[in-house]
């Protein structure tokens, strides 16, 4: 479904990615660890083509995307749902209007149509009745979770989630890697996930890839990731002060 090649991205003279290369496969849900900094953040804004590489390709489902005219990037991004990391929800908006903002914009759904997909897709994520609550209303993990509403709203293939554990209590962070792992069951999507939470990587990964130093290191199953000998990975998985990664 996704197929990274060799992708740089430096921003002045600071370079970020630095040869990225990462294949997703349909269905499965990839896990992005690295430190806060890394480039994680910088990779998915790649994948809906908010940025641009300085280098490298990006396929997304066998086409590249990388040189496509804005209109045809527009429709290969309708693949894409995205949580963002503060869920991105607008002030001003109700629950509904939240939701289905896209919706109202980009399809020519009738209301009554935008009205039902709406409902659906806060059940979805165990919401239900609180299209007119305003943002201010609802505590970090109803937000997250109405975020992650919007993303479906549209039926997407891929659905991004760009540290969706974090600002919110163990608890509901749980629940939304419940979440996680419900809707590639049900929804059958792909799924990219970045994250530093190793809690919720291996609860929700199919395969792991660390980020580090603008590189994929290491990829494996949360099992060969937790057994992984790479000193770099050891001392990211468990959290520890020293080791080769140095604060920086």
């Amino acid at each position: 479904m996704i197929k990274i090649v060799d992708l740089h991205k430096s921003f002045g003279t600071k370079p970020v990615l630095r040869g990225v290369d990462l294949e997703i496969e349909t269905g499965e849900t990839m896990v992005v660890i690295g430190q806060s900094g890394s480039g994680k953040s910088v990779l998915l804004k790649h994948l809906i083509g908010i940025l641009k590489p300085d280098k490298g390709e990006i396929f997304i489902d066998g086409l590249e995307i990388t040189r496509l005219r804005e209109e045809e990037l527009q429709r290969i991004t309708r693949k894409f749902g995205m949580l963002f990391q503060a869920a991105a929800l607008f002030d001003s908006l109700t629950v509904g209007e939240n939701v289905s903002f896209g919706l109202e914009r980009y399809t020519d759904h009738s209301p009554a149509e935008i009205r039902r997909i709406v409902a659906e897709s806060l059940n979805k994520v165990g919401l239900n009745d609180i299209e007119g609550l305003m943002p201010f209303e609802l505590s970090g993990g109803m937000k997250k979770r109405v975020g992650l509403a919007r993303a479906i709203a549209y039926g997407p293939e891929i659905i991004l989630y760009d540290e969706p554990s974090t600002g919110i209590d163990p608890i509901r962070a749980d629940s939304i890697n419940d979440l996680i792992n419900d809707l590639k069951r049900d929804l059958r999507v792909t799924s990219v996930v970045i994250t530093h939470d190793m809690v919720s990587s291996y609860k929700v990964a199919d395969r792991i890839a660390m980020l580090y130093e603008g590189r994929i290191i290491e990829i494996g199953t949360p099992a060969e990731i937790q057994a992984s000998s790479n000193p770099i990975i050891r001392q990211f998985i468990h959290g520890q002060a020293r080791g080769p990664i140095t604060d920086r």
